[in-house]
């Protein structure tokens, strides 16, 4: 039998992406391309769905002809995606009724104090595992629903269909309004706040709450089954699509972190830290997000506690694209190096208010402590401690809920890369960071999940021995300078909450 392979298709915020993988987890060709950012507002992001849709055709074209490969090589299909990004079309013609909103976009507060009223923020949390906030696609969809013409009625007409990126995805690949598959799997329900953790279905009461018909709602299928295959006008026709996964619980599958105790941290977009809790629903105390992990066929259900954090390397991208300080991302590394430190310079990248642990919709962006010393190099390199700074508060959050606490973190992720990043990580941690050699793991992941659902892994061992390590970093930085930065950070935190009041929501 000839040698086959995984096709992972990575629908992301910036980018698609589609990746081809070898049975020992190594990349055989990718193909990428990025989207427009869609920016009408303050606060407010948007994607065209159409050109997602058309950019996945184009980037599996890409990977196919640069692997010299065709669809007969391909054994089955993955798919991860930008998890909580709201997409609403009509079923009859395939169209969207609105561009898809993304998970950074603020734009339904009003939506989350008004459902606040009853119960608070923590009104389904119980339920769900998460608090009410613009981050996740519930209020997305509503919002929809309230505000383009014509939503409201031909969704309570049954025509309109709701999905984040990977149902969107999925339909069209598997046919569209030609019979296409309407699903998604736990990992991304988990992530609407409409699925009961415990029964993996839809709340009919939370959503009359939020006004959302049922009958816009995908089926909730696990992270590793055959959903139905590629149309035949596709490149792909005929594959098997077998595997789905939201893109942080890919990671983290991809990371090979299975059991209970295991994590890992990912630096995209955001930065997002999972804990595996197995088979057991955790509930935190200290501001993280109770989510599925990943469920295997008709395996045991397994959980996770998530830290999320907005703001990671589209900090850099702003850098780029709306300041115009650096012309590339690699630059940010460059330039940061040609300072010793960051001369009393920290930024809060709260863009989208503050997540994990202080889940605050009133901050916003700041940069303090500046002088005439500062230049453009300390700017760099308080961006990229930024990242660094969220992530020990999240892992503070997770030490504090976890019976034990971490002793080393695993990293992948486009930002993993910059060395002087992962070294500042390990110091102000005061744990190693480890990266492994195959840094795609998002991608990874999804592979892997497809890959089990037809045979192509024999089980979790098979993919285990697949990790290897990269690189290591320990921590040097001396413990009283630690907690210095630290200090300073927190104040800095401190300087960018309470901005948002009704005079600044009323202009944005």
């Amino acid at each position: 039998m000839a040698t086959q392979y995984i096709l992972a298709i990575d629908q992301g915020t910036t980018s698609s992406r589609a990746i081809i993988f070898d049975h020992s987890g190594s990349v055989v060709a990718t193909g990428q391309k990025e989207h427009e950012q869609i920016l009408p507002k303050a606060g407010w992001v948007e994607h065209d769905p159409a050109e997602i849709w058309h950019n996945v055709q184009e980037v599996i074209g890409l990977a196919l002809t640069r692997a010299h490969l065709t669809r007969h090589d391909i054994a089955a299909v993955g798919i991860t995606n930008q998890r909580e990004t709201t997409v609403v079309w009509d079923r009859r013609t395939g169209k969207p009724v609105y561009n898809a909103i993304v998970w950074q976009d603020t734009r339904t507060q009003p939506i989350v104090d008004r459902l606040a009223t009853d119960g608070g923020l923590d009104r389904f949390k119980e339920v769900v595992g998460l608090p009410l906030a613009t981050y996740f696609a519930g209020t997305k969809v509503a919002w929809i629903l309230e505000n383009v013409d014509g939503a409201r009625r031909a969704a309570d007409a049954g025509d309109l269909l709701f999905g984040t990126t990977d149902t969107w995805v999925l339909w069209n690949l598997t046919g569209g309004v030609h019979g296409g598959v309407h699903a998604t799997d736990v990992t991304n329900a988990s992530r609407t706040m409409f699925m009961d953790l415990l029964t993996l279905q839809w709340r009919d009461d939370i959503l009359e709450a939020f006004g959302v018909p049922r009958s816009m709602m995908p089926e909730i299928r696990s992270s590793s089954e055959v959903y139905g295959t590629a149309e035949t006008s596709s490149l792909l026709r005929h594959a098997p699509i077998a595997g789905i996964l939201g893109d942080q619980q890919a990671a983290t599958f991809g990371q090979a972190a299975f059991a209970a105790g295991e994590s890992k941290n990912t630096y995209g977009t955001g930065c997002f830290l999972i804990f595996n809790t197995g088979e057991e629903i955790i509930h935190s105390t200290n501001g993280l997000l109770t989510t599925v992990g990943y469920k295997l066929g008709d395996a045991p259900t397994h959980y996770a506690l998530e830290g999320s954090i907005a703001v990671a390397g589209s900090l850099i991208q702003w850098l780029r694209d709306q300041l115009g300080l650096i012309s590339s991302a690699p630059e940010v590394e460059e330039l940061a190096g040609q300072v010793d430190d960051n001369g009393g310079v920290y930024i809060v990248p709260a863009f989208s208010g503050l997540f994990t642990p202080y889940w605050r919709p009133d901050a916003r962006g700041a940069i303090v402590g500046l002088t005439r010393f500062a230049n453009r190099n300390h700017i760099a390199k308080a961006a990229l401690e930024a990242v660094a700074f969220q992530t020990r508060d999240v892992l503070d959050a997770v030490n504090a809920d976890a019976e034990v606490g971490l002793s080393e973190l695993k990293v992948d992720g486009g930002m993993v890369a910059n060395d002087a990043l992962m070294q500042f990580q390990a110091d102000i941690l005061g744990v190693p960071v480890v990266r492994p050699v195959v840094t795609e793991t998002t991608a990874l992941g999804a592979a892997y999940a497809a890959g089990l659902a037809v045979g192509f892994w024999s089980g979790l061992d098979d993919l285990s021995a697949n990790w290897q390590e990269d690189q290591r970093w320990e921590p040097k930085l001396d413990a009283a300078e630690r907690d210095r930065q630290l200090r300073l950070w927190r104040k800095a935190v401190t300087k960018s909450m309470d901005w948002v009041d009704e005079d600044v929501r009323a202009t944005s």
